[in-house]
């Protein structure tokens, strides 16, 4: 192995979770509602009727956790904090759970014990349910913009000597889209407006919190902050105009009107130009304060898509269609448990170039993963054998190497999604991410073939 190119020593690789998806204990330890403990009841919202209040019971088997990510080899683990076991009730005012603190810190202190680097999300889709009882959550500026920073910083001064690394956000696309647009996500809101104002509030509740880091923490606890934007790779579908235009107009709807913010200081001028008085503007004062909030550029990338224009399509989305054939009728790889996911490792390369010669920020990829289609049908056994996931993860590994090691992109960490089965938000139970298999009867971890094949890659291209 020598003589092949290798991933520099420093480089981070492992898995991601996050709260509501694997710890259940739902009301125990002073933990209190989240949004999605209410939008689980909601009957039609779960595909299968669940909900996390039990989840992958992490909350009771962390340490069989730990011993996983041990065995698997990892340098890092990145999982979330659940907002409502800090503060129950959400807000600034309301009393601290001690209880909540404890349990997280036992864990990042056994993390740190088994030399694994925890990078923290603050934020992964589960607010408080009190807060948005209260004043609306994310659609109130004001109110929520303090109480968000407040938790931050109650998370900066609990564990903030012993954590480096914090994401203040997971992917502000889908919070505010699916949960204020499309209404699939908590808390199941419908319409054209409400998820433009929700993203804006996310994106100035991310820079303030980063603002607070940066002034009162940071010179103590000399760790990096930043956020988790979500994107898959965009393709046209042929060399037409439209669809070449359509295309980078899908990237802009999706990512670029989060980035570009956070890195440059403004909105795109295609969003601008379609959305109009929608699209809520900021002040200078807070332009100033959005710009450059990141030190870090956080990815979760799945896929790639093939973009056509689509004038009579969703303008959430841009007007545009969304696929994964080519115009010569061929797809671009292997089909997931999702319509939305296939298998094409070249889109993963083409998109770590482009994030880095466009925003010149070291580049984590906090989640990459793959459903295999039709894995919870099969038994136990079966599911071990996880073909289909592991040549995924070998395509994206392969790709991940090159855009490092040939094309120069500044890479510094790896976080495969996920660590655990776990559950899929409105997919319930019935969709697998997890490298692990998880029996849910008896929450029972069985390895499989996909987190062999992590391990011995990583440990084959990470320089001793």
């Amino acid at each position: 192995m020598s003589g092949e190119a290798k991933l520099p020593k420093e480089f981070l690789w492992g898995y991601a979770t996050a709260s509501y998806q694997i710890e259940g204990s739902a009301s125990e330890g002073g933990r209190a509602p989240s949004i999605w403990d209410a939008f689980c009841k909601t009957p039609g919202k779960i595909r299968d009727g669940s909900s996390g209040d039990i989840a992958s019971d992490s909350y009771r088997l962390w340490k069989e956790d730990v011993v996983l990510l041990t065995s698997y080899g990892v340098k890092a683990y990145r999982f979330s904090l659940s907002w409502s076991r800090i503060i129950p009730k959400g807000g600034r005012n309301d009393p601290i759970n001690e209880e909540g603190i404890q349990f997280y810190r036992t864990l990042l202190e056994e993390l740190l014990h088994n030399g694994i680097v925890p990078f923290v999300t603050l934020h992964h889709w589960d607010s408080p349910q009190g807060l948005h009882d209260k004043y609306g959550g994310w659609l109130n500026k004001d109110e929520i913009i303090e109480d968000y920073v407040n938790y931050a910083k109650v998370c900066f001064r609990a564990f903030g000597d012993i954590v480096q690394n914090w994401i203040t956000h997971n992917e502000p696309w889908c919070v505010s889209l699916l949960g204020y647009g499309s209404g699939r996500f908590a808390p199941g809101h419908v319409g054209d407006t409400e998820h433009w104002i929700v993203a804006h509030n996310l994106l100035l509740a991310h820079a303030y919190a980063v603002k607070a880091y940066r002034e009162e923490f940071k010179p103590a606890q000399g760790g990096q902050i930043g956020i988790t934007l979500d994107c898959q790779w965009t393709i046209p579908y042929d060399d037409s105009p439209e669809n070449v235009e359509a295309t980078a107009r899908a990237l802009d709807f999706k990512l670029t009107r989060f980035a570009d913010p956070i890195y440059r200081g403004q909105y795109p001028a295609r969003v601008k130009t379609i959305i109009g008085d929608r699209l809520p503007e900021f002040s200078p004062e807070e332009r100033a304060i959005v710009q450059g909030s990141s030190d870090f550029f956080g990815l979760n990338t799945y896929t790639t898509h093939v973009i056509q224009h689509d004038g009579d399509g969703d303008e959430s989305v841009g007007f545009v269609k969304m696929g994964h054939t080519r115009s010569d009728g061929t797809q671009l790889g292997t089909q997931s448990e999702f319509d939305w996911l296939q298998t094409y490792g070249p889109g993963f390369r083409n998109l770590l170039n482009y994030l880095w010669k466009t925003y010149q920020k070291p580049i984590y990829v906090t989640e990459n993963g793959f459903a295999v289609k039709n894995e919870n049908n099969v038994t136990s056994q079966e599911a071990i054998h996880d073909k289909d996931r592991a040549e995924y993860f070998e395509q994206y590994t392969k790709a991940l190497l090159q855009a490092v090691t040939e094309d120069g992109a500044d890479v510094r960490g790896y976080f495969g999604w996920s660590l655990l089965d776990n559950f899929e938000w409105a997919d319930g139970y019935l969709v697998r991410f997890g490298v692990t298999r998880v029996d849910y009867d008896t929450q029972r971890r069985t390895p499989k073939d996909s987190a062999a094949f992590l391990s011995k890659w990583f440990k084959d291209h990470i320089h001793g």
